[in-house]
């Protein structure tokens, strides 16, 4: 055991799947790579697992292309051509977000579910396993390999396939609204939610065959501000933050199963 788990007596959850939008690699408004974006992110994931959790990271491409905006307009390209190009897009910010986390010392692996060997490893569930259970952080590129499905999906079944305890959605507000905080500022946060609460308020946070997928295996959702500095390593160690979504909680009665918001 480290100093850092012997500080924090260790992480909550043992094995975790940290989904990070493209996005979160640009500043805000903004398209490309911004590395002082991603190195803030990566010395936040190699913390998490210093203190002994064990980290695969799925990663977006909209920061640099969205296939949505290819398939949205006519211009010549097929709807699963594009998809593929956002595919490729995650790739190339799974090798920035590898190199900014072995300068922070972490021993990593990106694999990718289209084969390119000569960057990346393919992804294999066992070997994707045995990385975790020696400490490397495993970067998860190029969604599931196939189109027409978004890298919230990949998430959630990466998460499903390798075990993992819990799924983090990382974003850029403290948890999931009643409605968007940026546009409407009597906007609610939850702290805590069931899934059917979730698909019946019809809350955006998170692709729906991603909750779905959640939802059938029962497994949690943890929706959290990754913009303030550790929270990563606070959502690896359980503390209350963003909003936890999962089954439906034991209430008495007929009590509402969405907990009380927080103001916003």
């Amino acid at each position: 055991m480290n100093q850092a788990q012997q500080a924090t007596g260790g992480p909550r959850y043992q094995r975790v799947v940290l989904k990070l939008s493209g996005e979160s690699f640009a500043h805000a408004g903004e398209r490309g790579i911004s590395m002082d974006e991603v190195v803030g992110i990566a010395r936040q994931i190699h913390q998490a697992a210093q203190m002994g959790c064990q980290l695969a990271v799925v990663i977006g491409g909209g920061n640099i292309l969205r296939g949505a905006h290819f398939t949205d307009r006519n211009v010549g390209i097929q709807e699963a051509t594009a998809h593929y190009m956002g595919m490729l897009a995650t790739v190339i910010n799974g090798l920035a977000l590898q190199d900014a986390l072995e300068s922070c010392g972490s021993d990593t692996r990106l694999m990718t579910a289209i084969r390119m060997d000569s960057v990346a490893e393919p992804y294999l569930r066992r070997r994707a396993q045995s990385h975790l259970s020696k400490g490397r952080i495993i970067i998860l590129a190029a969604g599931t390999g196939g189109p027409f499905v978004t890298t919230d999906t990949a998430a959630a079944l990466r998460a499903l396939e390798l075990g993992a305890d819990i799924l983090l959605k990382a974003t850029r507000v403290d948890g999931v609204y009643s409605d968007d905080p940026e546009k409407n500022p009597r906007a609610v946060l939850y702290q805590n939610l069931d899934y059917n609460a979730v698909r019946q308020q019809n809350l955006r946070f998170m692709d729906s065959t991603a909750i779905a997928h959640c939802m059938e295996r029962s497994l949690p959702i943890l929706v959290f501000n990754y913009k303030k500095d550790g929270n990563i390593q606070r959502a690896v160690q359980g503390e209350k933050i963003g909003t936890m979504v999962g089954p439906r909680p034991r209430t008495s009665g007929n009590g509402p199963s969405v907990s009380p918001p927080c103001a916003s």
